[in-house]
């Protein structure tokens, strides 16, 4: 299971085995990936049962999962920009609501637009350690 698939809903490792269609990986690869996004912390377990069958686990995105996913869509725009082919992406990603399409925009706390690196100023945060010469 990959991030995005948690993000779109694919929960269940059946769900993931089909949604992966060309691209599916032996049984051991997808546990061994479930099991590290677990122990990231990306991930977490939920056991469900259906009627007749035995307990099973579904992956739910965490917090931490949930805010790796603007990182996620902005390499996906990217890959759009500069990899896609001429007939274009290969997935849209769109507004549940309305159907327009997503765009990922920065922002300072102020609401400005940020247009670009050049608008950035790096300072210290309160986790570096300066030293002094």
């Amino acid at each position: 299971m990959d991030l995005p698939g948690a993000a779109r809903g694919v929960q269940r490792r059946t769900q993931v085995r089909r949604h992966a269609g060309r691209h599916r990986r032996p049984r051991q690869v997808l546990s061994a990936r479930l099991s590290r996004l677990v122990d990231e912390g990306l991930l977490r377990k939920v056991p469900y049962r259906e009627p007749g069958q035995r307990q099973r686990d579904e992956y739910r995105l965490t917090d931490k999962g949930r805010d790796l996913y603007p990182l996620l869509v902005a390499l996906m725009h990217w890959g759009d920009k500069y990899l896609a082919g001429d007939d274009g992406p290969p997935v849209l990603l769109t507004h549940r609501d309305c159907g327009a399409p997503i765009e990922l925009r920065f922002r300072c706390a102020d609401g400005h637009e940020v247009a670009g690196p050049r608008e950035v100023t790096p300072v210290p945060g309160e986790g570096a350690h300066l030293t002094r010469a």
